[in-house]
């Protein structure tokens, strides 16, 4: 396993030692004072020969709104490094649409953007709420159990299952490779080298190609597999498997991670501001700006990387033609001068979706009214059922420095 980070005092140690790309600060949660500093002293921050090589901290809610929506000049490509702060050798790039820049991006995201337009939502909300209804009325009373494994794990992995018209009883399968693809290779699991991933993986790309050969076969229909595999920019994806392999990750990573660990967020949230509970359950009706302010405070993807195409400036810094910015969401999502009581759990806020959980510019992401959705039917149907769900002990959290996952949380429904 991982020697524990030297954790100094942020507020004391020298600026040019702070590095916040280090996993043990989130798996630890003891992230937020080195952001406070950076955010007060140096909002543009250096960090030379850091863990993850060198590059630029972007931690204010303006400086990283300018990055988010400058793609001419901040680049997604993933030949160029991507979206991840971790450099992966060449071999083990796998593009998608998130990891392209204009126009390849925009003809990919438009061939899936479909399936979570406003009509498929609304045909999708009963589909949930059945499922939600399920869960939670199969869950133990009186008794310890994990929250992510039967709530989190289980609504977001049956709600992937329906998106790709995957078989049901296999639906864990997407569970297990979206473990796989967002694990950190330091985290002292099996899968510690890009080798041993892509080594599991092929059997996602195996699976999901015969599923590819079928729909082709078949008239369209409103399922990722299918529309991909008529859609006119994403047709022959089989025959460029990095790519191929890169956008399946990308739809079981981003409708499965982001989702489920907002999930978890959400409860535990909720049980260290016991005066939010009480607001919730006296007034169910605040669930709709609930929801967003939970997204928020996870802060489910932690960071984005960019990569300089020019030489330009930010926040007074120069910024140089190839160097690695890096956008940290979790960092804007407590900025004071962006949000309001940034640093406070409030479900009642006025403006609860000025947040940057989801990004912007052309990549926000696209199943981000999905993502709100699952949460929003899930509370309104947990609200129905339980006055209170206790959180038992502090969660687990995954050693990342990407997703904010809560591996882990044990609670009791009182009897």
């Amino acid at each position: 396993m991982n020697a524990p980070v030297n954790i100094e005092n942020p507020w004391t140690m020298p600026l040019e030692a702070i590095d916040v790309s280090q996993p043990r600060l989130y798996q630890d949660d003891v992230w937020q004072d080195y952001f406070a500093r950076l955010r007060r002293d140096d909002p543009v921050h250096w960090t030379e020969g850091g863990m993850y090589g060198s590059f630029w901290s972007v931690t204010k809610y303006k400086d990283i709104m300018a990055v988010d929506t400058n793609h001419h000049v901040f680049s997604s490509d993933a030949m160029m490094g991507g979206i991840a702060i971790r450099d992966v050798p060449m071999d083990f790039r796998r593009p998608s649409f998130i990891s392209m820049d204009p126009p390849k991006h925009d003809a990919q995201r438009k061939v899936v953007s479909p399936i979570v337009a406003p009509m498929n939502l609304a045909k999708m909300a009963d589909t949930i709420r059945e499922r939600a209804c399920r869960i939670l009325d199969s869950l133990p009373r009186g008794e310890i159990f994990d929250w992510v494994d039967l709530v989190s794990v289980e609504l977001t992995t049956q709600m992937l299952a329906t998106l790709f018209d995957f078989p049901f009883e296999e639906r864990r399968k997407l569970t297990y490779w979206s473990n796989v693809a967002s694990v950190n290779t330091r985290a002292g699991t099996e899968i510690d080298s890009d080798a041993k991933r892509d080594e599991v993986l092929q059997g996602a790309v195996a699976y999901f190609t015969e599923l590819w050969k079928e729909r082709a076969l078949l008239p369209p229909r409103p399922d990722l597999i299918s529309m991909l595999a008529h859609g006119e920019a994403t047709r022959d994806l089989p025959s460029r498997p990095a790519e191929f392999l890169g956008n399946l990750l990308l739809l079981i990573v981003g409708g499965n991670d982001t989702t489920r660990n907002s999930i978890s967020g959400g409860l535990l949230a909720l049980s260290r501001n016991p005066d939010q509970y009480a607001k919730l359950r006296a007034d169910p009706g605040l669930i709709p700006s609930m929801v967003p302010e939970i997204i928020r405070w996870q802060s489910p993807v932690i960071h984005m990387r960019r990569t300089a195409l020019v030489d330009a400036e930010l926040g007074g810094k120069p910024i140089r033609k190839g160097d690695k910015v890096v956008m940290w969401y979790i960092s804007g999502n407590r900025d004071e001068d962006g949000i309001e009581n940034a640093n406070q759990f409030v479900i009642n806020r006025a403006r609860p979706r000025q947040h940057l959980s989801f990004g912007f510019g052309i990549h926000r992401c696209v199943g981000n009214r999905l993502a709100e959705m699952q949460l929003t039917i899930l509370w309104e149907e947990i609200l129905k059922r339980f006055p209170v769900i206790e959180v038992m002990e502090e969660p687990k959290r995954g050693y990342s420095n990407l997703i904010r996952g809560i591996v882990s949380m044990p609670v009791r429904i009182p009897a």
